[in-house]
């Protein structure tokens, strides 16, 4: 895969810093994940096409420049690590429940060389009561079920903005969490489905709009939002 061609049939260009900013990327995580489990892809043509180009597919859903963006449960930081380096006046906030991992996120994005991404240790349930409908964007991917992750992610999202959940390919996960989204003021806007490069796989993009506030009671605490899903 060409990463710079393939991200213009994306509408993004570029430039020599943000490829650099790649490279330094991919060799901070090889390096991290000797020692930490970050992610099972290591070679780096994989690295660049099942992270870096995978997470900036969410730009098929995400149109502009300015707005401010959550991402929950980044792990090393995809998506939301390589949108803050193609977008530098997006707002980016990522929570993590893992405390290491928010380490590494800090180190790295000091180690690239981008100011706009705030990474922070805090649940998702817990970050809540001071950022309740407060983001323009809340993004997750391939942290839990659609059901479980609607719970999480859709009460952060102001009324009118949305929800973007990157997936793979299943409909039955989509299905099965409409009741989830419906409860928690969303609904499925657009779905977005289309194939990697280099026949790396199909995804799909759930795009869902955030049309009224969630009720106050939402986010409950994980363990019952995994035992007891909406």
């Amino acid at each position: 895969m060409d990463f710079k061609v393939e991200l213009e049939k994306l509408n993004i260009s570029l430039d020599n810093d943000m490829l650099n900013k790649f490279e330094l990327y991919y060799n901070k995580l090889i390096e991290v994940n000797s020692y930490m489990n970050l992610t099972a892809i290591t070679e780096k043509d994989q690295v660049y096409l099942k992270h870096f180009y995978d997470s900036l597919t969410i730009t098929k859903a995400i149109s502009g420049d300015n707005y401010n963006i959550l991402d929950v449960g980044a792990g090393a930081g995809f998506p939301s690590v390589p949108l803050a380096i193609v977008k530098p006046n997006v707002n980016v906030t990522i929570i993590d429940s893992l405390n290491k991992r928010i380490n590494f996120l800090n180190d790295l994005t000091k180690y690239i060389g981008i100011d706009n991404v705030v990474a922070l240790h805090q649940r998702a349930e817990e970050y809540i009561k001071d950022k309740r409908e407060s983001f323009d964007y809340v993004t997750a991917r391939a942290v839990a079920r659609l059901n479980v992750l609607s719970e999480l992610c859709i009460p952060y999202v102001k009324v009118g903005g949305y929800f973007v959940a990157l997936k793979g390919n299943d409909k039955e996960e989509i299905d099965e969490a409409r009741n989830a989204i419906s409860i928690l003021g969303g609904k499925i806007e657009k779905i977005i489905n289309f194939l990697l490069p280099d026949d790396a796989g199909e995804r799909n993009i759930v795009i869902i709009k955030k049309i009224k506030e969630s009720p106050k009671k939402y986010p409950r605490i994980f363990k019952t939002i995994k035992d007891k899903p909406l």
